[in-house]
C-alpha cells in the first residue's frame, strides 16, 4: 500500500537552505503542506518559492524549551491537524582528529544532532502515537556507518540516530507510526561547496558512479519512504556506492 503525500503536513528540521530547503520544496511539489524550520526565522522571499505557503517553527536544536515551546504553539495554530511527517535534517559539524578534538566540540555536536534530534521527535511523536499515524525520518550519514577520520563527534551522531530510529521503530509500530533513516553519502550543497577542487577530486575517487550526488535525489529517497507503508526500522544508504 502507497501512502499519499498530498494532504499530508511535513515539517522538515534545518530547512531554511540546502538539502532541508530542496526536500521542502519537493514535498511542496507533490502537494503537501510544508512546515519548515531555522534557528532565526525564515526569509520571505524563500517562502514565496512554494506553491502553499508554509508555516514556520523557529528554535535552537540545542534548546530544549524553546523546542517544546515552538511545536506546542504549533499545535495551537488554528486549523492545524498536526504533523504526519517528520524529517529530522539539521544539524551540525565541528571537525578534528579525536586527539586534538576539545570536550566541548564533542558534545556540542552530539546534542545538537542527537540529543537535539530526540527533544524535537518526543513531543511529535506522542500526537502521532495518539492519532496511530505518521512517518519520522532521520537524517543519517555513512559517517555513522563506517567513520570517518576527524569526524569522531559526527560519526557518534550519526551512528547514535540509527540505533534511535531503529529503537523508535519497534516502540511506534503497534501504533501505525513509521520511523525510518536516510543516510547520504556526498551531495551537492552548501557543506561541499566550501571543499577545494583538491578535496572534491580526492572525494571523488572513492565514489564508483564518480560524481556527488545532488539533492533532489535525496529529496526522491525520502519521498519514498513517507510513501512505503510497510517500511519501519531501516535505514536506505544513498551514497553513488561509496561505502561499497
Amino acid at each position: 500500500m502507497v501512502e499519499q503525500i498530498q494532504g499530508k503536513t511535513v515539517l522538515i528540521t534545518g530547512s531554511s537552505r540546502g538539502i532541508g530547503l530542496a526536500i521542502a520544496k519537493h514535498f511542496d511539489q507533490l502537494g503537501a503542506q510544508v512546515v519548515l524550520h531555522s534557528r532565526y526565522g525564515i526569509d520571505e522571499k524563500i517562502k514565496s518559492q512554494f506553491n502553499l505557503p508554509p508555516l514556520e517553527v523557529k528554535f535552537e536544536l540545542t534548546n530544549q524549551q524553546a523546542i517544546n515551546r515552538a511545536i506546542t504553539d504549533l499545535y495551537q495554530t488554528n486549523e492545524f491537524k498536526g504533523v504526519d511527517i517528520l524529517i529530522n535534517n539539521a544539524g551540525i559539524t565541528a571537525d578534528q582528529l579525536a586527539v586534538n578534538m576539545s570536550s566541548e566540540n564533542f558534545t556540542q555536536v552530539i546534542h545538537a544532532n542527537l540529543i537535539g534530534t530526540f527533544n524535537v521527535t518526543q513531543p511529535i511523536l506522542k500526537h502521532m502515537l495518539k492519532s496511530k499515524s505518521g512517518c519520522i525520518i532521520n537524517m543519517s550519514s555513512i559517517v555513522g556507518l563506517h567513520g570517518n577520520i576527524g569526524q569522531v563527534n559526527y560519526a557518534a551522531s550519526k551512528a547514535g540516530l540509527i540505533g534511535m530510529t531503529k529503537t523508535l521503530a519497534k516502540e511506534a509500530a503497534r501504533r501505525q507510526v513509521r520511523v525510518n533513516a536516510i543516510a547520504p553519502g556526498m551531495f551537492k550543497s552548501d557543506m561541499t561547496d566550501v571543499l577545494s577542487d583538491k578535496i572534491k577530486e580526492r572525494i571523488l575517487e572513492t565514489i564508483p558512479m564518480k560524481r556527488f550526488g545532488n539533492v533532489t535525489e535525496l529529496a526522491e529517497v525520502a519521498e519514498f519512504l513517507a510513501e512505503s507503508s510497510y517500511m519501519t526500522g531501516q535505514t536506505i544508504v544513498i551514497d553513488g556506492g561509496q561505502s561499497i
